[in-house]
């Protein structure tokens, strides 16, 4: 869904734009635009602090560093890493580190942010609270977030849920208004 790959059947639109059918130039200023991501791994750079690697993003829109490290440091103490400005990834716990990533994905204020495995390393509690930070972020900013899990457990926090096996989609639920659709 966010250009990463081409389909290999059908399209793909993202505010009424044909991402399928950009080049990698056009697609990399889109998603630069529009996308945030979020990785189970957390995809931390080690050499950078966790402001240096929730600026990166906004490097790439040209932003000023000045302007970079105030909405970096913003975001970071919105997830509740202000004391961890300077530290890097190593000196930190993974709940932490996906905190950063968290951060990283929303510093530019993309209208979609897409999340793999979000909490998949993340023990129970963490992954409640790495949850509930995401839904915060983005319902303050109007942002859609976009979630692939195998984490049933997660699904609570969507509105819609597409179950997919095998490549095909199983079923859509809409769970705001409780209506399921069989594919």
């Amino acid at each position: 869904m966010a250009g990463l790959e081409k389909p290999t059947k059908g399209s793909i639109e993202i505010h009424e734009q044909r991402i399928d059918q950009m080049n990698e130039h056009q697609l990399a200023k889109f998603r630069q635009k529009n996308l945030g991501f979020i990785f189970q791994s957390y995809n931390l750079l080690g050499a950078l602090t966790a402001i240096e690697n929730v600026s990166l993003p906004l490097t790439f829109r040209g932003i000023s560093k000045k302007i970079r490290d105030k909405m970096s440091a913003k975001m970071l103490k919105n997830v509740g890493l202000e004391k961890y400005l300077k530290h890097k990834p190593t000196q930190m716990s993974g709940g932490q580190q996906q905190r950063v990533g968290i951060a990283r994905a929303f510093a530019s204020k993309p209208p979609i942010v897409f999340a793999d495995e979000p909490t998949g390393n993340l023990d129970s509690k963490t992954t409640h609270e790495v949850m509930e930070l995401m839904l915060d972020i983005a319902n303050e900013n109007n942002q859609t977030i976009i979630i692939v899990t195998h984490d049933r457990s997660i699904a609570k926090y969507a509105d819609k849920i597409v179950y997919i096996l095998d490549g095909n989609i199983e079923k859509v639920e809409l769970r705001n208004r409780g209506e399921i659709y069989e594919a």
